[in-house]
C-alpha cells in the first residue's frame, strides 16, 4: 500500500497540492507557488511516497526536481478517460488535486513518458518552426487578399516570395504615414512585407539550429534513410517517439500518434470512427504528410493501398465487383 501521495494541480502562478492518504482517505491542501524552491518545499514538508501531477507546461521541471532529490513522480495523462470531467456541477484546483490523488492511490492513472530536457527543447524548437511556417503562410494569404480587393493580379507559387519576387511587391508599396485616404492598402502591404521578412529571417535562424541538432542525432540519420523521409519529418519522429523499444509493435506507434480509429462496442454494434487524434498533433501531422506523399508518388504504395481497401468493402459488399 501507497503511502502518503502529494498530488499537485500545477498553475501557471500557483498550484494547488493535496497530501492524500490512501489508507485513512485523509486529504490536506495548501496553495503552492509555482516556482521551483516552493514545490521542493512542499514536497519536503512531510514524508510521502510519491508525487502525482498531470502532463502540462510545468510538468517537466516538476519531474526533473523529484528526480534530482529522489523522489517518484507520476505524470499522468490528461487524455485518459478517467481523467475526463464530465457533467459535474464544480470543478475546481481543489477538485483536480484530490482527483489526481485518488486515482493514482487505485493506480487508475495512465503515465506518460517524461523525455530529458534537452530532447524537450528540441521538441520545442521543433514547434516552434511549425508556428513560424504557419505564420508566413496566413502572411501571404494576407497579402493576396490585398491584391484581390484592389483588383490587381495575386502573387502567385514561390517565385512570388523570392528575392526578385518581393521587390516587384515592394514597388507596390509606401510607408503607411506617406498614404493617402485611398492608398492605405499600400501601406498595409509594406507593414506585412516587412513581417514576411522578419518571419522568413527567424524561420532561417531556427532551421539552421535544427540542421546541426539533427546532424548529431544517429536516429534522425537513421530514419533519412527511408526513401521519401527527409530531415524535417525524420526530427519529428526520432524527438516524439523517444526510445522506440517501448512500443511493442508498430499498431502501438499509431495509437500513440492518435491514428487508430475509435472504436464504440455495445452488444451486437461493434462500431469505427475516426481517428482519436490524442498524442501530439505535430507527429500526427507529419506521419499523415509522409502518407499522402507516399499515395502521390510512391505507385507500390497507392497499388497496396487501393487492394487492401477494396478488400475491405468486400466485406459489406457482398456483390461482384462486376455488378
Amino acid at each position: 500500500m501507497d503511502g502518503v501521495i502529494l498530488a499537485i494541480d500545477l498553475g501557471k502562478f500557483n498550484s494547488v497540492g493535496c497530501w492524500f492518504d490512501p489508507v485513512t482517505r485523509q486529504r490536506e491542501f495548501r496553495s503552492i507557488p509555482s516556482d521551483p524552491a516552493s514545490v521542493r518545499a512542499a514536497i519536503g514538508r512531510r514524508a510521502v511516497s510519491r508525487v502525482v501531477i498531470e502532463a502540462c507546461s510545468a510538468a517537466g521541471w516538476v519531474h526533473d526536481l523529484c528526480g534530482a532529490i529522489g523522489m517518484a513522480c507520476t505524470v499522468a495523462s490528461t487524455a485518459s478517460e478517467a481523467w475526463q470531467w464530465k457533467r459535474v456541477k464544480r470543478k475546481t484546483d481543489r477538485d483536480d488535486a484530490l482527483k489526481l490523488a485518488r486515482l493514482a492511490a487505485v493506480g487508475d492513472l495512465s503515465a506518460v513518458t517524461v523525455p530529458a530536457k534537452p530532447m524537450r527543447q528540441w521538441k520545442s524548437l521543433i514547434g516552434l518552426r511549425k508556428r513560424l511556417v504557419g505564420e508566413r503562410g496566413r502572411g501571404q494569404n494576407r497579402i493576396r487578399g490585398l491584391f484581390v480587393g484592389q483588383g490587381l493580379p495575386v502573387p502567385r507559387g514561390a517565385r512570388a516570395w523570392s528575392a526578385a519576387g518581393l521587390a516587384g511587391l515592394d514597388g507596390r508599396a509606401k510607408p503607411l504615414a506617406a498614404c493617402g485616404p485611398d492608398e492605405l492598402w499600400r501601406g498595409e502591404l509594406g507593414l506585412l512585407l516587412d513581417r514576411h521578412r522578419a518571419v522568413e529571417a527567424q524561420i532561417g535562424q531556427v532551421e539552421a539550429r535544427l540542421d546541426l541538432l539533427a546532424a548529431g542525432s544517429h536516429r534522425v540519420s537513421l530514419l533519412t534513410t527511408i526513401p521519401g523521409v527527409g530531415v524535417r519529418t525524420a526530427e519529428v519522429i526520432a524527438t516524439h517517439l523517444g526510445d522506440a523499444t517501448r512500443f511493442r509493435t508498430a499498431d502501438e506507434v499509431g495509437a500513440y500518434a492518435g491514428l487508430v480509429p475509435k472504436q464504440y462496442q455495445s452488444g451486437e454494434s461493434d462500431r469505427r470512427g475516426r481517428v482519436t487524434r490524442r498524442g501530439s498533433s505535430v507527429l500526427r501531422a507529419a506521419l499523415v504528410e509522409c502518407a499522402w506523399c507516399c499515395l502521390r508518388y510512391n505507385a507500390w504504395v497507392r497499388g497496396e493501398w487501393r487492394r487492401r481497401g477494396w478488400r475491405r468493402r468486400r466485406r459489406w459488399w457482398p456483390w461482384p465487383a462486376s455488378s
